[in-house]
């Protein structure tokens, strides 16, 4: 049996199998960002997207490829801020591109400019 892929938006919110316990909510949001990456020993910029945030970073959505750890510059492109972060597992293909997840090197709950849900938040069963 051929296994499907998953659009962006469903591999995003499903997330990994087995991932780990969130350390903070995310929300799914789609955000404008340039990446400012070193490929080959040269300076690159990636235009690309969110998927998800939260305070601790993002699932990009980029064309490119990025290798586990590959430090990269986020900027939003809305306010031009930037924050250092760094691949934290092995990207997912999709059928829009590769699904990066990158972390914050230091948690910043402003810098997408929403209001997270606190940690302990659950949806209600109806």
């Amino acid at each position: 049996m051929t296994p499907t892929k998953q659009t962006a938006y469903e591999a995003a919110r499903t997330g990994p199998r087995g991932e780990e316990r969130r350390r903070s909510q995310r929300v799914m949001l789609r955000v404008p960002v340039k990446v400012h990456v070193t490929l080959a020993g040269k300076p690159v910029i990636i235009e690309a997207y969110t998927l998800a945030v939260n305070s601790h970073g993002a699932m990009l959505c980029l064309i490119q490829n990025m290798d586990v750890n590959t430090r990269m510059e986020v900027e939003h492109k809305g306010t031009k801020e930037r924050r250092w972060g760094r691949v934290t597992r092995q990207p997912q293909t999709s059928p829009e591109g590769y699904l990066v997840p990158v972390e914050f090197d230091n948690p910043s709950g402003d810098f997408w400019h929403v209001s997270f849900p606190p940690a302990d938040w659950k949806p209600m069963e109806g």
